[in-house]
């Protein structure tokens, strides 16, 4: 493991088992509110949206640092946010 002004920069076994959950969460959250009616989207614009959203995700998932894993969940949180009140990210 690599460390960082006194701080662990990967992930461990147990980051990675408790950020799971919470990232899954926000997948399928981001995922039911690209199903809004209140979004301006056509079918195929929603499907690409979804794969989109699915691409991250699975490039996320083979991220090992604490910092990007943050970032990813920070991003998710704010896209989750703004397709809430009816805004396309």
């Amino acid at each position: 493991m690599a460390k960082a002004g006194g701080g662990l920069i990967w992930a461990t076994a147990e980051d990675l088992a408790r950020s799971r959950p919470v990232v899954l969460s926000m997948y399928r959250q981001i995922l039911r509110a690209l199903n809004s009616p209140a979004l301006p989207l056509g079918h195929a614009a929603r499907l690409a949206k979804k794969a989109e959203c699915r691409a991250i995700f699975i490039f996320g998932a083979e991220e090992r640092s604490l910092h990007n894993i943050q970032d990813l969940l920070d991003a998710a949180r704010h896209t989750l946010g703004l397709l809430n009140r009816g805004r396309l990210p």
